[in-house]
């Protein structure tokens, strides 16, 4: 590639993997990502780092943007402190920082949920700039850019159009000034699908809760605490859950989606307009998924599939067309990935792991289904509550009882997810599964043993530690 490729990296807020139809899912309506998976490689194992908060979106997007793991990434790892999952260390290098300091235009819109300091050591322009998790969709406080770095709470003024509207307008007014001799890197991170999920029509009633089906792993309250239960994310819906309540929460789930595809769809044509779109990395991804209902459960604050299981597509130079490649990677990876397809050298000690050569054709041919060589498993971390290991086959999920605060409990699960893809049988329990238990207990042990995690010196197994219940 004798040319340095321009990116538009985009970052949605609670999109789900499977909430997408290149992913299978035949009632969301996605055609602007569905094609742009068509035309470049969606990746099908894409798993999050995890959190130690409950506003997983923030050390999920640090972790995006450093390749780095949260337990290196961020300022600390204390779960009550809330600097410690929002903060970058200052040493540690954010991709457009190395893609700036490499003679890009870095330009930024939309959320930043994490400290000013990094945003303003990455960036050298942005527009509609919001620096909290979530906000009312219609009133949305963003910031012009600072030259100083200074984005104070009297900066603010209130946006009254939907947010992914308001985003999607300053991405474009930033491509309608580029003339493609210097290549750009355009940061777009919506806040959307997140609630309140308030679409505007069309889109609004586009999807009738009573057409919806609920997924087999729909429950009417999760059969144990999981540490977690009383966050404000599982406070959302009534409690035990009510299956036409869910279906209304879905319905504008997916209809945020179906604006937010649209938007992106803004984007994609402002590109092709100008001539850019053929020379333009375009990634799509998310900071984590969501549980609207199944297992019981309402937010992302769980390392069950539907949570922490992510969209990742990738499309333009540099990436074989029509790649869905199965094989598990963890969201570390994307800075890397992005970082060599951008010709930038390789970033010493880092956690995340480039797959950049599978997508130039090294292994992966157009329409190829092999796994990637490169992770044989993932892991996720939820606060001192949760740990997870997942192969290709099994997952193991660990629960704890917080040392801090005695939240929790301590408990193991163990899904086929070959058998059980929507993890509703817990097999923990089975005494031909103990090899498998042992096996994916020693993964994760080494996996935290590395990383440094903060429950490393709790074992995972033991006579004491129960599982087996169905979900």
């Amino acid at each position: 590639m004798s040319k340095r490729p321009s990116i538009v990296f985009l970052i949605a807020d609670d999109h789900r993997y499977e909430a997408l139809g290149s992913s299978g899912n035949q009632i969301v309506r996605t055609p602007v990502l569905d094609e742009l998976a068509a035309g470049g490689a969606a990746m099908q194992g894409t798993h999050i780092f995890g959190g130690l908060t409950g506003a997983v979106c923030a050390p999920s997007r640090a972790c995006v943007l450093t390749g780095q793991s949260i337990f290196r990434s961020m300022i600390g790892c204390d779960p009550a402190e809330w600097t410690h999952s929002t903060d970058i260390r200052p040493e540690v290098p954010l991709l457009p920082e190395r893609l700036r300091d490499a003679g890009y235009q870095t330009y930024a819109v939309g959320k930043w949920h994490n400290d000013k300091a990094s945003f303003a050591r990455s960036f050298e322009g942005g527009d509609k700039l919001f620096f909290y998790g979530m906000s009312d969709h219609w009133h949305v406080p963003v910031q012009s850019f600072d030259p100083e770095g200074k984005y104070g709470k009297e900066r603010e003024y209130v946006e009254t159009r939907h947010s992914s509207e308001v985003f999607a307008d300053a991405a474009i007014d930033f491509l309608e000034r580029q003339d493609g001799e210097q290549p750009f890197f355009l940061y777009v991170a919506f806040t959307a699908p997140h609630d309140p999920r308030t679409a505007p029509e069309p889109y609004a009633s586009m999807f009738q809760p009573e057409e919806l089906s609920l997924p087999p792993n729909f429950a009417e309250e999760h059969p144990f605490d999981n540490g977690d239960l009383g966050v404000r994310d599982e406070r959302l819906a009534s409690m035990p859950r009510r299956e036409e309540e869910i279906k209304r929460h879905l319905a504008d789930y997916y209809a945020m989606i179906a604006h937010l595809d649209a938007q992106v769809g803004r984007i994609v044509d402002c590109l092709k307009a100008k001539g850019l779109y053929d020379d333009t990395l375009l990634v799509y991804t998310a900071d984590h998924g969501l549980s609207i209902g199944q297992h019981g459960l309402m937010g992302k604050q769980n390392v069950y599939d539907h949570s922490v299981r992510i969209p990742l597509l990738l499309r333009g130079p540099g990436v074989e067309a029509g790649a869905k490649p199965p094989g598990l990677l963890s969201n570390i990876d994307i800075a890397p990935t992005v970082a060599e397809l951008a010709g930038l050298p390789e970033q010493p000690n880092a956690d995340g792991v480039s797959f950049a050569g599978l997508l130039r054709g090294g292994g992966i041919s157009a329409g190829a289904n092999e796994p990637l060589p490169l992770r044989t498993h993932v892991c996720t971390a939820y606060q001192d509550l949760q740990r997870m290991v997942k192969d290709r086959r099994w997952k193991l999920i660990r629960y704890y009882r917080s040392p801090a605060s005695g939240a929790g409990i301590d408990r193991i699960q163990l899904f086929d997810m070959e058998a059980d893809p929507w993890e509703t049988r817990d097999v923990s329990g089975e005494t031909a599964n103990r090899k498998e238990l042992e096996r994916l207990a020693q993964l994760l042990q080494t996996w935290m043993d590395r990383h440094d995690d903060i429950l490393r010196h709790v074992p995972i197994l033991g006579p004491t530690i129960p599982g087996g219940d169905s979900v």
